[in-house]
């Protein structure tokens, strides 16, 4: 374990690869990747880059594949809508989410950062992919950034921030669409920002936020926004699979020379994992460090070199800490792996169970205010209600209501009552019941709101009457 760095122990630690010692920040220029796994990433990062683009446009039963409206407080998820009085489903999708994300941690690291997280797919294979292009590769970039403003510096770096101005308006497009809805911002396409004030403000606004990211904040989103980063030490442990060296290989690290028998580990001290890494770090200081996403950038970096050197590839690869050290076979069954399943099975089984009992409208029915019991010529008892229905589908359904549970009879003040697509339904209504259905001063009723001969939903309420 004495050989696994060749500076002093955990010093990487006390600070963040991308601040110097004065406290100023260090602007990484990672060097173009290439390799196999990068062009998987690539791959994976153009296939969810797709989803993302056509989701606004995809709709489900006529509602969109997702949609969080904030403002309304109305959510779409996978062309199903939620509504406020939904929120515990919401909660219980999230802690599904949540254990998920643990579990998924536990056992394969950080590989959502570095593969799917939109941070990265935008930064690393949009921006920066734009970024080579325009100024070419990190010594290009670094000479121009050195370089005095001339007709070339002004050219490329106008040039790049033209380019990243509209791109994170076509990305703050599509972000105000899975908020406000593709139709909402066909509308302000189309009959002009000043006739949705707020709408194109908040277009223009998070064109700038995104263009601050990616053109100047770039990896601190991951070092010090990013709450996930921080957590990661606590959710991994030894055995989690992550983007290791293999110190017991490669060290002690020196130079490859010609004609010389080698007698150092297989690291030839070439730098080529650091000069790739988009975060500015190390990777042969340690497993687990704050700044590393698993990109596997460092991987294709350094099994190019071996094969140039004629060593074996894996140098750096996937591997558990314990692998590493100990070399150990990797289980995917451990005791803390199974557990964070079982919760999360327990979690699923909960919330489909209740999606699937879910009825498609939810009514809130109250006696009004101030209001008591009439009686009738014919010996009823009368109360007066007030009634909101909620349509949690995306189509019309005009409503009657029935007593369920005892005789009597409802009847709607005024118009029929319609319940309008995504919307809601507000109305007054006497019930008519027997005195003697009445059990006593308060008696519990069910109320069922009918689509025809459907019954969508029922709605407990209490009944005021005589008391004997």
């Amino acid at each position: 374990m004495a050989n696994k760095i060749q500076t002093a122990p955990d010093d990487f630690r006390d600070h963040i690869a991308t601040v110097d010692e004065e406290g100023k920040r260090v602007w990484v220029y990672p060097k173009k990747p290439k390799g196999k796994l990068y062009n998987y990433r690539k791959y994976v990062s153009y296939f969810l880059l797709t989803l993302l683009l056509a989701g606004p446009f995809i709709k489900i039963n006529g509602l969109p594949l997702l949609m969080l409206n904030v403002v309304e407080r109305k959510f779409v998820i996978f062309g199903v809508l939620f509504w406020p009085q939904d929120f515990f489903l919401l909660v219980l999708a999230f802690l599904a989410l949540v254990v998920f994300v643990i579990l998924f941690t536990v056992v394969y690291g950080r590989v959502f950062c570095g593969w799917v997280c939109p941070q990265t797919i935008f930064m690393e294979m949009v921006f920066r992919r734009i970024e080579y292009a325009i100024e070419g590769d990190y010594t290009k970039q670094k000479a121009l950034a050195k370089m005095p403003w001339n007709t070339e510096k002004i050219l490329k770096k106008g040039s790049k921030a033209a380019v990243f101005l509209l791109i994170s308006f076509l990305i703050a497009n599509v972000f105000l669409a899975y908020i406000i809805g593709i139709d909402e911002l066909k509308k302000i396409a189309t009959e002009g920002p000043a006739n949705h004030l707020a709408g194109f403000g908040s277009l223009l606004a998070f064109t700038g936020v995104f263009y601050w990211v990616f053109a100047s904040f770039r990896e601190q989103v991951c070092t010090i926004v990013c709450p996930y980063g921080r957590l990661q030490g606590v959710m991994q442990d030894k055995k989690t699979v992550t983007v290791a060296y293999d110190y017991g290989r490669g060290e002690p690290r020196g130079k490859l020379r010609k004609k010389q028998v080698r007698t150092e580990g297989d690291c030839i001290d070439c730098l080529q994992c650091v000069q790739v890494c988009p975060t500015g770090i190390d990777i042969r200081n340690g497993a687990q460090q704050l700044e590393c996403i698993n990109c596997t950038a460092c991987i294709d970096a350094c099994n190019d070199i071996m094969r140039m050197i004629d060593k074996p590839e894996g140098l750096i690869r996937h591997e558990s800490e314990e692998g590493i050290a100990e070399g150990k076979e990797w289980k995917f069954f451990t005791t803390r792996v199974m557990g964070y399943t079982a919760v999360l099975v327990v979690l699923l089984t909960a919330l489909t169970a209740l999606l699937l009992t879910r009825d498609a409208a939810e009514a809130t029915i109250l006696r009004t205010p101030g209001q008591l019991y009439q009686q009738t010529e014919q010996g009823q008892i009368k109360n007066l209600y007030n009634i909101s229905v909620i349509n949690k589908t995306n189509n019309e359904m005009p409503l009657t209501l029935k007593l369920l549970d005892m005789e009597g009879t409802v009847k709607v003040v005024g118009n029929e009552l319609v319940l309008p697509a995504q919307g809601i339904a507000e109305g007054v209504f006497f019930t008519e019941i027997p005195r003697d259905q009445l059990t006593g001063l308060n008696s519990e009723i069910e109320i069922g709101v009918y689509h025809g001969d459907e019954l969508i939903t029922t709605q407990d309420t209490k009944f005021l009457g005589p008391a004997n």
